[in-house]
């Protein structure tokens, strides 16, 4: 088994400006508060950092046996404060876990995590290497001679770079799901693995009329007869996922993999044929249109507003997310979540992790209590091969 220490790094993220940001960055803390006492119960954990912008968080961890790092968050670099905190504690061994993920990771899977990395001396294990919310890196160091990114989304792609593997954990719920929006609030609510903190801060929250689209995605997941459309940023392995754990038809629409990390949302290079769509009918015969291809919608919209160059503000994002139509400032972004209100067919807006971990998540509680054959099992006959066949002229 490897020396060294491993350490535990959470970054829950700043306090947000706005009544709907406040939502998601109240549920960040909660889900910190969970990951800590888990991670406490766990001896190969040695240490934990917890590294925030939110004063009043931070007071809240006074007393328990964390290590808390007040940052500044006016000027806030993800790749420059990691790297400093890397240094500063000289963390040798490290479990890295964003604002937002790790709410599903139960105690067991940390200390799978922190096993894995006493037993290499050099090892790389991403939740996502395109889009990455949480890694286990040993030896922490190899990150301070690389360019420090902006946000943690390149992370796998700069351990590649610099010659690590890439290797990706198992794509399940507790790995891929992620706090980004309050659609992922919608589905944490209702899902039995949210922590005893996570629970508490979530059912004080009254998330309104988009909260009861989630009783149609439920049901159209374990229906033969329905038609499912999934847009955005969609995986090859969650659409096999799609294909084998549910009993519906899917209909995906897998458009810009990789839109942040790689620098194109930034160069405003994202393009979306979906979004071309959008263009060329308008949001509301847009959603009419999918109203005829489908019986439910999820959608990446972010890819849609990169498509359109458009980068409304997180509080517009979050509402539009919540269909909260009337309070959206940009007039465009206000027309598409209207639309999308009263399309014919229910449509679940969100990020990425609306078509990443969130159909995992959701796919989980669908089949809760179900007993119904998730897919048609077709036995593959064998015939033999007739090597001397001619083909009649």
């Amino acid at each position: 088994m490897a020396a060294g220490k491993v350490t535990l790094l959470i970054l829950p993220g700043p306090e947000g400006k706005s009544e709907v940001e406040r939502l998601v960055s109240g549920a960040r803390a909660a889900i910190a508060r969970d990951l800590i006492e888990k991670a406490l119960q766990v001896k190969t954990i040695d240490e934990i950092i917890v590294a925030t912008p939110a004063a009043t968080f931070a007071s809240e961890l006074a007393g328990l046996p964390v290590v808390t790092e007040l940052l500044d968050g006016a000027d806030f670099h993800f790749g420059l404060r990691v790297w400093s905190l890397i240094e500063k504690h000289r963390i040798e061994r490290l479990i890295y876990i964003s604002g937002g993920s790790g709410a599903l990771l139960s105690e067991e899977e940390l200390a799978t995590l922190a096993g894995l990395l006493l037993e290499e001396e050099r090892l790389f294990l991403a939740n996502n290497f395109y889009s990455t919310d949480f890694l286990a890196l040993a030896p922490a160091q190899a990150l301070l001679p690389l360019p420090p990114p902006e946000s943690d989304n390149r992370l796998g792609w700069l351990l590649w770079e610099a010659g690590f593997k890439a290797a990706e954990l198992p794509r399940t719920a507790a790995t891929q799901f992620d706090i980004d929006t309050p659609t992922d609030l919608l589905i944490l609510k209702i899902h039995p693995g949210a922590g005893p903190n996570t629970r508490a801060y979530l059912e004080g929250l009254d998330l309104g009329a988009a909260a009861a689209r989630l009783d149609a995605a439920l049901r159209a997941f374990t229906n033969r007869e329905a038609t499912v459309l999934v847009a955005g940023r969609v995986s090859a392995q969650t659409w096999r996922f799609l294909e084998e754990e549910t009993a519906c038809q899917a209909q995906v629409f897998s458009e810009e993999r990789g839109l942040k990390a790689s620098g194109r949302e930034e160069r405003g290079e994202g393009r979306s044929l979906l979004g071309f769509l959008l263009e060329e009918l308008g949001p509301e015969r847009f959603f009419r249109t999918l109203g005829k291809l489908a019986d439910l919608a999820l959608i990446d919209s972010r890819v849609l507003f990169a498509h359109l160059r458009k980068w409304p503000t997180a509080q517009d994002r979050f509402l539009s997310d919540l269909l909260r139509a009337e309070e959206i400032q940009d007039p465009e972004i206000r027309e598409f979540t209207a639309a999308a209100r009263a399309a014919p067919l229910p449509v679940i807006l969100g990020g990425h992790s609306l078509v990443s971990g969130g159909l995992y998540a959701l796919v989980e509680l669908a089949w809760r209590g179900k007993s119904l054959e998730r897919r048609v099992q077709v036995r593959p006959l064998s015939i033999p091969v007739r090597m001397n066949m001619k083909v009649k002229e």
